[in-house]
């Protein structure tokens, strides 16, 4: 659907949004952020984030700091709602920041809502895309010197934070932005502690999107880059770790920076750890864990993890059932199952999702788009092509006798992968000689 004459009608009639306040609430049982956006002329929204202190202790005690992280969290969760209209200005009147701190959320949100803007062909370049403007004052907040130890590990369920939470261990807290059975499950199955937050949208953006205004991917790892930093700060906690991969570093558009998962890149990582040093100077840690592999990497270290096989979900579609299943027709599952089927097919994968996605036909053109033969990658949390044509190629060569459908298409039609990926090593990252250690540890303990 082309929506550039949307753009452009919003654009004209609603030219500001803004950034109106936000609260902090020191409740009993959680702690409440609430944040008060408008798109004038419009509508207005309320936003809240609930952190629960179920078997948590919280140090509150430096205030301005928190404040400045929870001012600073609000430039990213406004994202959600800003995309409705994309207005011409963002208007600030809660705070205030500099030419370097705007520059730095105008490249996460035009990057961010990349996906959105190519999905609604519209075309806008970064340096027309949004004005910042302050009415408020700066926050001036008191520095830290407290002692920070231990990892929050953030988990969504899948395979790859699930190797993380195997890999690192101690006095550590994971953290789960609006909890389903499956993550607590993994947590659970971890034996970690969690930290977990609600994560409220206003009710009025679902109504903008019934009624057709914009809407599209939003960059919610580069909101958790924020939101992990303040529940880091206030557990005590050093290191975030993500388990955000090399292969993300791959854009879904050939020739362009559209990434589906953008805010999972290294770019994006290096720009948030530059940003944090400068203006939120909590002294924490944030990276990737798992930032020097490859999928098929995190793929083959995950098989080895028999008691998550059955707990852990990250089908997107069958998130939205209840219990969450895999829909076993997505771009996401078929994704899993291939990089997971050099090591797992046939039985155990099929112990897993229920039936063998290569042998469903209806699946081809997805098949052929994560392979890299078709017009883009699919918009999910997909791997690269090379290793998903690896994948393909140990798994045919691991069966003796008759091939599933999609790896006899595969064989009809392809050149077999001649590399080898599994000893591959992504020196680019942001890793303690510790960490590195205890990477290679686990990858090449074969």
């Amino acid at each position: 659907m082309d929506r550039q004459n949307d753009f452009i009608k919003y654009r004209e009639q609603y030219p500001n949004f803004i950034y109106k306040n936000y609260t902090i609430k020191d409740e009993i049982d959680k702690i409440v952020l609430e944040y008060y956006y408008e798109i004038e002329g419009l509508t207005s929204f309320k936003h809240k984030i609930e952190i629960l202190k179920e078997d948590i202790k919280y140090d509150l005690s430096n205030t301005s700091l928190i404040n400045n992280l929870v001012f600073n969290l609000g430039l990213l969760e406004l994202v959600s709602y800003y995309k409705a209209t994309l207005s011409k200005n963002i208007i600030i009147e809660c705070g205030s920041i500099n030419e370097e701190q705007k520059s730095f959320f105008i490249k996460t949100y035009y990057y961010g809502l990349g996906e959105m803007l190519y999905t609604n062909k519209i075309d806008v370049d970064i340096k027309d895309f949004v004005n910042i403007k302050c009415l408020g004052e700066s926050i001036d907040f008191t520095l830290s010197n407290k002692e920070l130890n231990g990892y929050l590990i953030p988990i969504g369920g899948g395979k790859d934070s699930c190797v993380t939470l195997e890999s690192l261990k101690g006095d550590n807290y994971a953290v789960i932005v609006n909890p389903k059975q499956v993550t607590l499950d993994c947590a659970k199955t971890a034996g970690i502690k969690v930290v977990k937050v609600n994560r409220i949208i206003d009710k009025n953006l679902l109504l903008l999107n019934d009624e057709g205004y914009l809407n599209g991917h939003t960059p919610f790892s580069a909101m958790l880059a924020f939101l992990t930093t303040l529940i880091s700060f206030i557990t005590n906690r050093k290191n975030i770790a993500l388990s955000n991969e090399s292969s993300a570093n791959e854009s879904n558009v050939r020739g362009t920076k559209v990434n589906h998962q953008y805010s999972k890149t290294l770019e994006f990582e290096n720009d948030f750890r530059e940003y944090e040093k400068k203006y939120l100077k909590t002294n924490t840690n944030y990276f990737s864990f798992l930032r020097p592999l490859l999928e098929v990497q995190i793929g083959y270290l995950f098989s080895k993890l028999d008691k998550y096989h059955k707990v852990f979900k990250s089908c997107n579609v069958g998130s939205k059932s209840t219990p969450w299943i895999w829909c076993s027709h997505c771009s996401k599952c078929l994704f899993v199952y291939i990089i997971l089927s050099p090591f797992l097919y046939k039985d155990k994968l099929v112990d897993i999702f229920g039936e063998d996605l290569y042998e469903n036909k209806d699946l081809l053109n997805t098949f052929i788009e994560l392979l890299g033969y078709g017009d883009n990658k699919p918009f999910d949390c997909v791997g690269t092509y090379e290793e998903v044509n690896y994948a393909i190629t140990k798994t045919i060569n691991n069966i003796d006798g008759k091939l599933p459908y999609l790896l006899q298409y595969f064989k009809d039609n392809y050149k077999p992968y001649d590399k080898e990926l599994l000893n591959n090593f992504n020196n680019d990252n942001n890793l303690s000689s510790e960490e590195l250690d205890i990477l290679k540890g686990v990858l090449y303990d074969r």
